[in-house]
Formats: structure tokens, C-alpha cells, sequence
């Protein structure tokens, strides 16, 4: 996918303001369908349904953690197409696990999940420049700006395929203190959380391959 990125106006402003203004728009956009629009740091981020081979990807993850967290008994569950807001920005994750019981995090405009309940948060990484930077940069930074204590990235395009689980947040640092990173065909295990002991594989991400 390609993200075009909707800067704010060029004015002075705090970044309070600008929060506002990006807030203001995003629930103001009418998008044609098979698009969506996060608020990723000081954009607005329009970007189409991604490809066959990301739907496959994002779809196996999400039903094989489904099927986890069944059999762990777990109170938690496994969504995606659903707004995770934390103060003014927004993101639509491919995979997000929160409590089952989530109706008090629910934001009070009801657009969304408060990411103050999310404990794990997965992307399929999107082909292009900003695909790119928008889920091994931005949203890096962003989730691990607002605490959420695990990232996991599915990417195609890291050196022939690898999965990395970033773990240990750091808000005021806007980083993850701790990382995993496997190539595609290795198993790579969810060390922490509700998730902990998931084995992400080949079932999820294929072989790896010399011609991605």
C-alpha cells in the first residue's frame, strides 16, 4: 500500500493545536471504500487495502491467535479493522489483542479502543517508501510512545521476509527497549503478555524466499 500523507496547515501552532486540527479532519473524511485514514504522529495517512499476499498474511495471524487464546482460556481477544486512540492519533493495527471486557475502554466518542488497553499490536508491512517507514518507523515510534507492550512486524521486504517482536516500550523514548527478529520459515515465540507463547511460522508468513 501507499500512504499519501495529508500534512496540517503550515501555521504556527502548539502541538496541541495541531493535534486538534488532524483530530478535527480525520472525523470530517468521507473515504471511498477500500481506504482508510490513520493519524500517525503529525499526519493524516490515507492508504488503500493492502494486496492479496498482506490479506493472507494478517488473516492467518489473526486466526491462529484466535485459536491460541482459546485454548489458554484467555480473557483476552484478537481484532483489527478498529480504531486504537491514543489522545489524538489513531491507527487501524492488522491485528490488535485487548480484553474480552472492553466496553470501559471504549472512548467516550465511541470512534474507538483506548490504546491503554491493547496489549499487542501486529502489522503486515506495505510495499513502497512510506509503506515502509509508516510501519517500521512511525508506528514503531507511536506504539511504543503510547506503551503498548508489544509490536509485531510481518515484513516481506526485510531481507527476504522476517518477523520482529519489539517488546519493553519506552514512552519518552518513543522506542522499544527489546527486540526478536527471525527469517521467514524460523519460529519466533511471543515472550510476553496475554500472547505469551505464541509461535509465529511458516503457517503465517510462507517460506522464505529469494524472489521477495
Amino acid at each position: 500500500m501507499t500512504a499519501l500523507a495529508h500534512e496540517a496547515p503550515e501555521a504556527a501552532m502548539s502541538g496541541s493545536d495541531l493535534d486538534e486540527v488532524l483530530w478535527q479532519a480525520w472525523k470530517a473524511m468521507e473515504l471511498p471504500e477500500g481506504y482508510r485514514a490513520e493519524i500517525v504522529e503529525e499526519f493524516i495517512e490515507v492508504s488503500p487495502t493492502g494486496r492479496y499476499s498482506h490479506g493472507k498474511a494478517s488473516n492467518a495471524l489473526r486466526r491462529e491467535l484466535v485459536l491460541y487464546l482459546d485454548r489458554q482460556s484467555s480473557s483476552f481477544r484478537v481484532n483489527n479493522d478498529i480504531n486504537v486512540i491514543h489522545r489524538r492519533k489513531v491507527w487501524i493495527p492488522d491485528a490488535v489483542v485487548s480484553p474480552e471486557s472492553d466496553d470501559e475502554f471504549i472512548t467516550d466518542d465511541g470512534l474507538g479502543l483506548d490504546a491503554r488497553c491493547v496489549v499487542l499490536v501486529a502489522e503486515v508491512v506495505s510495499p513502497g517508501h512510506d509503506g515502509l517507514q509508516r510501519d517500521r518507523v512511525r508506528k514503531h515510534r507511536a506504539y511504543a510512545r503510547a506503551g503498548i507492550p508489544v509490536y509485531v512486524i510481518i515484513d516481506d521486504y526485510d531481507d527476504h521476509g522476517h518477523v520482529t517482536v519489539f517488546t519493553s516500550p519506552s514512552p519518552e523514548e518513543a522506542a522499544y527497549a527489546d527486540s526478536m527478529r527471525r527469517p521467514y520459515g524460523t519460529d519466533i515465540t511471543i515472550p510476553e503478555g496475554p500472547a505469551k507463547g505464541f509461535v509465529i511460522g511458516e503457517s503465517i508468513t510462507g517460506p522464505r524466499s529469494s524472489d521477495r
